[in-house]
């Protein structure tokens, strides 16, 4: 059975909006899963991103690549399997689900606050 590791960006990323510190928490910090398994991956906000909030993944010796914006907007190219959802009143929870992960999907994943509609994008 092969299997696959993805990595999670669990350092505390502190992100300045309207002079106040917004703490991102992602977990698990590592996951060991098998192809066509689905995988869930969170990130808590300490206070509310207002839904600006995005995912990223990177591979090794690649710039990140933009998943899931505002939340839950998949970003044009991104295959169906990964789909974002938020919960919470004041946008403190999100989560990236990836249904049927694939080898292809190993590498860094990241939640990233702020950019409103604007996130960062590969060019």
């Amino acid at each position: 059975m092969i299997s696959l590791i993805l990595l999670l960006g669990t350092l505390g990323l502190l992100v300045q909006e309207s002079s106040a510190d917004i703490t991102l928490t992602q977990s698990p910090k590592s996951q060991s899963v098998s192809p066509g398994e689905v995988v869930s991956i969170s990130c808590t906000a300490s206070s509310s991103t207002s839904n600006n909030l995005h995912w990223y993944l990177q591979k090794p010796g690649e710039a990140p690549k933009l998943l899931v914006y505002s939340g839950t907007n998949r970003q044009s190219g991104i295959p169906g399997r990964f789909s974002g959802s938020g919960s919470g009143s004041s946008y403190t929870h999100y989560t990236l689900t990836i249904s049927g992960v694939q080898a292809e999907d190993a590498g860094d994943y990241y939640c990233q606050q702020g950019g409103g509609s604007y996130p960062f994008t590969q060019c």
